[in-house]
């Protein structure tokens, strides 16, 4: 169950075993989120971090993949109930289970924020911050009064963590240095890029040299930080904070939210078929081995795994899905296997043009050294050699060659979505999927009514 860096993996290390596996997913897709951010500021097309699970899983003929909505987990029958795009009930048995559903977005109990301050989990989260942060360029172009125009040209980040250090770096680019020559009545050179961070440093897991590097940088960037500062309210124009000074109140009309991340409702889903509480960030406990207590059967692996406190990063999910998959080809063989043991490779951060931050092998790197070194890691990262090649060829075309970026397509209906009601259009899938009522199966409609004229995104994955 899923398709993300852990079920992908255990599919990928179960190639010619003596099993037949089925990869379950709410989307088409496996995508690589680190690079997310670069679809939501123009900088990539989708297409390039999102393959098609299809195409990624071709060479394993004993895999198929399915497009479904996990629904129901009958540890006893060891039977999984999934819903279909067409609204048909799938029953699928197996023999082992893995849950890799990975991760959503965390409001701290404030769910409510999620219709003002969009996150960043899937490829339809990534299009909908592109479509919106371009719509209030368009919006600051049109309006004739100096404070409106403000408040379109102001964009807000929640959150200090890699996510939003790099949105705010790229959102930075973007006003200064792509859009300025485009418009003509609207000056993006004032545009105002606010990053709020709760704790008294940026990038909270790195060390202090490297935070010190990064909020330098980004004020120099003309970036706003501002620590020890809380996001407290807001509303579809403006955004409440509360920091050292007491309460403000920031007129906007982009709130982004990169503060948190909680695991997918599947893991707590799991938790109370196997008898077992999740976490504070709602991750379920497992084993040395990955395995869910009293069920040796069931494996939980990534974001949503709770094991020696590793971060909710892509190398956990991938060691422990090859992990997984040596597991069960051990048990067919008769062997033992090991408690799995994380390799911490480290980690990084980019923080805008030939700019970022590393700590790999124990060795700290700033300044354009930790970019070439972001640039190459991640490269190695993307599924398929087209995609890595193509990752590079757009890099050198937007950020090193011409400065600009060519996934800048948006229409009016999109723009009058996003600009018109400034609010979250109807259309776009709820940053907090609930899962306790499963959806009910829509409704076939008669020949004679109207095709609606907009279509309904599909979800994230999980």
């Amino acid at each position: 169950m899923g398709g993300g860096f852990g079920g992908l993996n255990v599919t990928r290390a179960l190639d010619r075993a003596d099993v037949d596996v089925t990869l379950v997913d709410r989307a088409n897709h496996h995508l690589f989120q680190p690079l997310l951010y670069q679809v939501a500021t123009g900088i990539l097309p989708p297409g390039l971090i999102a393959p098609a699970l299809r195409s990624v899983t071709k060479k394993e003929r004993n895999a198929r993949v399915l497009l479904a909505d996990v629904q129901d987990l009958d540890l006893d029958r060891r039977v999984v109930g999934a819903r279909a795009p067409d609204g048909r009930q799938l029953e699928l048995p197996y023999d082992t289970l893995v849950v890799a559903a990975g991760a959503t977005h965390s409001y701290f109990g404030k769910d409510q924020l999620a219709e003002y301050a969009p996150g960043m989990k899937t490829i339809e989260d990534a299009r909908y911050l592109r479509d919106g942060i371009l719509a209030k360029f368009e919006m600051a172009e049109i309006a004739t009064d100096p404070a409106e125009r403000a408040e379109w040209l102001t964009f807000v980040v929640v959150g200090a963590g890699p996510t939003g250090v790099e949105l705010v770096g790229q959102i930075a680019e973007l006003a200064h240095t792509v859009l300025p020559r485009d418009y003509r009545s609207a000056d993006t050179h004032q545009a105002r890029i606010i990053l709020l961070e709760g704790a008294g440093a940026v990038l909270p897991p790195f060390a202090p040299k490297l935070q010190a590097y990064t909020e330098k940088r980004l004020e120099e960037m003309g970036i706003e930080v501002r620590l020890n500062t809380l996001a407290v309210d807001m509303d579809h124009e403006s955004i409440t904070v509360k920091g050292p000074d007491g309460l403000e109140t920031i007129r906007t009309r982009t709130r982004i939210w990169a503060a948190g991340v909680q695991a997918s409702p599947l893991a707590r889903m799991l938790a109370e078929k196997a008898g077992v509480e999740t976490d504070r960030a709602g991750r379920i406990p497992v084993g040395p081995d990955c395995t869910v207590p009293g069920h040796p059967e069931v494996f939980a692996i990534g974001d949503m795994a709770s094991l020696d406190k590793l971060p909710g990063v892509a190398q956990p999910a991938i060691q422990e899905g090859k992990y997984v998959g040596r597991v069960i080809k051990d048990r067919l063989a008769g062997r033992q296997t090991p408690p799995f043991r994380y390799f911490d490779k480290g980690t990084m951060a980019t923080i805008g043009y030939r700019s970022a931050v590393a700590d790999a092998f124990g060795v700290k790197v700033t300044g354009f050294l930790a970019y070439v070194m972001w640039v190459f890691i991640h490269v190695m990262y993307l599924v398929g050699w087209g995609n890595r090649l193509g990752a590079i060829y757009t890099w050198a075309r937007a950020l090193w060659l011409s400065h600009n970026r060519g996934n800048r397509i948006i229409a009016l209906d999109t723009a009058r979505q996003e600009a018109a009601a400034g609010r979250t259009p109807a259309a776009r899938p709820p940053a907090i999927l609930p899962r306790d009522t499963p959806p009910a199966a829509p409704d076939v409609p008669d020949a004679e009514e109207a095709i609606p004229s907009t279509p309904r995104e599909a979800g994230g994955t999980g």
